[in-house]
């Protein structure tokens, strides 16, 4: 066996960040570490060796999942074959639960250590998934406070590390510096609006993003729209949505920024969201927010009927302060006129968003725990443990 490699498998823009973090931090521990795996360009540039791409692990859903299942378990099988014919130190899967779990406990199996990097929300639904991951798992590496919490004392090895974002985004973020790079009226108002980055998350809530902006730009005359693009593909759906909208008239002017996600947030009033990472980076930039969410009506569908989620909120606000301190709009009730209303009142309530500066302002001095460093000392401790570094 290599003394020096770890295979590591990220999916999508977020798990491929963070694992790059990882694996310089790493690296700077220990200089003869090599890395391959399924890799994103953040990963790629660290210089992990990939074998194939993070994007085809970006599907959401139950059922989406169940759609491209046999291309998913095709790379899987010869990802584990792979791996067991030339065991690594380790086997760390960054995010995309569904993919990674099922090829830790393959090779938890045959004796190679496992590491989950981002714990799945088990928390909030499918909790009966912790006693598999107890049993196959060697180390779950937590972002958020309240999972290790939940891991205690539930026969699983977790470690809370902070999130990454957290210590890359600036306690006070110059939103005149924002402003001023985007090109943006220091006077005016802004309000930024990002649909997500996975093809199908964008597809199902571009129309309604695009058609609030509309209700809010009647509504409030002056206003200006942004949209940060998160990759490509999230750019083709949101220009498809602007064009089915423009032909039903009274369509806003929305800037489409290339990335730049950051900058826009900060420099807005107020931002309308797809659930996931991005409200957490926006939480970090002290903006108020409307949080939006939808799935497919099958899955959605499944999860009432089983009874799946068990968590009270499905946002990072609300489930880090544990009360609902933003608005969650959910399957129906994402709507043009219920989104454009929660943004216009977070832009006619400056009490309100100075409240919700405070928390976001205490939540971000809980995760700024250096999380990159933190990670790679756990996993660290973990091979010195089984003598395998």
């Amino acid at each position: 066996m290599s003394v020096q490699r770890i295979v590591i498998v990220a999916g999508e823009t977020s798990g491929d960040n963070l694992a790059a973090g990882l694996m310089l931090a790493l690296r700077e521990r220990r200089p003869q570490l090599q890395f391959e795996g399924v890799a994103g360009p953040a990963m790629t540039a660290a210089g992990c060796v990939a074998w194939a791409s993070s994007e085809q692990l970006s599907v959401m859903g139950l059922f989406e999942v169940v759609r491209h299942l046999p291309a998913l378990l095709g790379l899987r099988r010869r990802l584990r074959e792979r791996v067991l014919a030339d065991p690594p130190l380790a086997y760390i899967g960054v995010d995309a639960p569904e993919f990674n779990l099922g090829l830790a406990a393959q090779l938890h199996q045959r004796g190679v250590p496992t590491v989950q990097y981002v714990s799945p929300q088990v928390w909030a639904w499918r909790q009966g998934r912790v006693r598999k991951m107890a049993r196959t798992l060697d180390l779950v590496l937590c972002l958020l406070p309240f999972e290790k919490r939940f891991y205690d004392g539930r026969g699983l090895v977790a470690e809370f590390v902070g999130h990454p974002l957290a210590d890359r985004i600036p306690l006070l973020p110059d939103r005149a510096a924002a402003r001023a790079r985007l090109g943006v009226d220091p006077a005016a108002t802004l309000v930024a609006l990002l649909p997500g980055s996975r093809r199908g998350e964008v597809e199902r809530l571009a129309g309604d993003f695009i058609a609030a902006a509309a209700w809010l730009a009647r509504a409030r005359p002056g206003v200006r729209f942004v949209a940060p693009m998160a990759n490509a593909a999230a750019r083709s759906v949101f220009v498809a949505a602007l064009k089915r909208q423009r032909r039903d008239g009274g369509l806003p002017q929305i800037e489409l920024l290339d990335g730049e996600s950051q900058e826009a947030i900060t420099a807005a009033d107020c931002v309308l969201v797809t659930s996931g990472t991005a409200t957490l980076e926006t939480l970090l930039c002290k903006r108020p927010m409307v949080v939006a969410y939808r799935v497919s009506a099958a899955t959605h569908k499944l999860v009432q009927w089983f009874g799946l989620m068990k968590a009270p909120f499905f946002s990072h606000p609300n489930l880090l302060a544990g009360r609902a301190v933003v608005p969650e709009l959910l399957q129906d009730a994402v709507t043009p006129e219920r989104l454009g209303r929660e943004l216009l009142d977070w832009l006619e309530d400056p009490r309100r968003v100075a409240a919700a500066e405070a928390e976001f302002a205490r939540i971000h001095l809980q995760l700024r725990q250096g999380a990159s460093g933190r990670a790679a000392e756990a996993v660290l401790a973990l091979l010195d443990r089984r003598g395998a570094a």
